[in-house]
């Protein structure tokens, strides 16, 4: 075992663990986004939009994150979308940002299909009784999801959203495929430049572990606050 290349390279693997944990956070806001809405659609009364959020979700959850990720990569460039550079991000990340953004996209779009059964199995969960309550307050569905159920959901889901996101930052290797300087981009391109095929892996699936450990006892530590009062 040699790591003297640490020496050398330690600014490759900061930099791309600082754009891993940004391209995972994005992307899960937009999961979050996406499950929401497609966890509303797929509790509606209404049969069509029923289908629509069951269709994505499907499709989502039976395709490979790889063949989402093309898809969705180069089929931005064949229609010729291109997302607006901003110069000042670009110098920060050192990434182009079309690219980064298309990674955050297909990552988005496949979280979400797994944060909608997140969101709609909490919202099932929520007493019935609280929606009966709301209603014979004259709050209209709309007000009653928005005031008193989703929050109560939220709660509920919060260790399962926390735990998509450390899914996501290890999923987020895959970006590096497409040229996303992220931790596994920086370390493939350490062992070009090093020669070395094994000890710049370690070293990366050590900075993703120490990513993820402290996040998931973190989680586990709000879990167990938020149910003190339950106990």
């Amino acid at each position: 075992m040699n790591f003297s290349f640490l020496g050398k390279y330690w600014q490759f693997y900061v930099t791309g663990a600082k754009n891993t944990i940004l391209l995972a956070a994005l992307a899960v806001l937009f999961g979050v986004a996406i499950g929401l809405f497609l966890a509303l659609m797929k509790l509606s009364k209404r049969k069509g939009l029923r289908f629509i959020a069951s269709a994505y979700i499907e499709f989502i959850r039976g395709t490979p994150l790889l063949v989402q990720l093309f898809i969705i990569y180069y089929g931005l460039q064949a229609i010729g979308v291109k997302f607006p550079d901003i110069p000042w991000i670009g110098a920060i990340l050192g990434i182009n940002f079309s690219d980064f953004m298309s990674g955050v996209l297909t990552l988005g779009i496949n979280s979400g299909a797994y944060v909608a059964e997140i969101f709609r199995a909490g919202i099932q969960a929520v007493d019935p009784g609280q929606t009966e309550a709301a209603r014979s307050l004259g709050m209209p569905h709309r007000m009653a999801m928005r005031y008193i159920i989703i929050p109560q959901a939220i709660r509920n889901i919060l260790p399962a959203l926390g735990n998509e996101f450390v899914v996501v930052i290890k999923e987020s290797s895959i970006v590096s495929i497409i040229g996303i300087a992220e931790l596994m981009y920086k370390a493939d391109t350490v062992r070009g430049n090093t020669f070395q095929p094994f000890e710049p892996l370690l070293v990366a699936a050590f900075i993703y572990f120490m990513m993820t450990y402290p996040l998931s006892k973190l989680l586990a530590h709000i879990e167990r606050r938020m149910h003190t009062g339950d106990r």
